[in-house]
């Protein structure tokens, strides 16, 4: 699953009234389903604060030596 960084603070409706705060990690907790139309929506200024909430971040590989 791709990870996403919070860009503002909200407080997600659909996630029973949660607070995300600015450069955390959404959602909380990471294992967590959300679907691929709420993450489009929070991503993009489709919703009804009309910013983009969340980004996606690139996965950062760790090499184990």
């Amino acid at each position: 699953m791709a990870k996403y960084i919070v860009l503002h603070d909200f407080t997600d409706l659909e996630d029973g009234d949660k607070v995300y705060r600015k450069d955390k990690p959404y959602p909380r907790p990471a294992n967590k389903k959300v679907s691929k139309k709420r993450l489009d929506e929070l991503s993009t200024s489709k919703n009804k604060i009309g910013v983009p909430l969340i980004k996606e971040v690139e996965e950062e590989n760790e090499e184990q030596e």
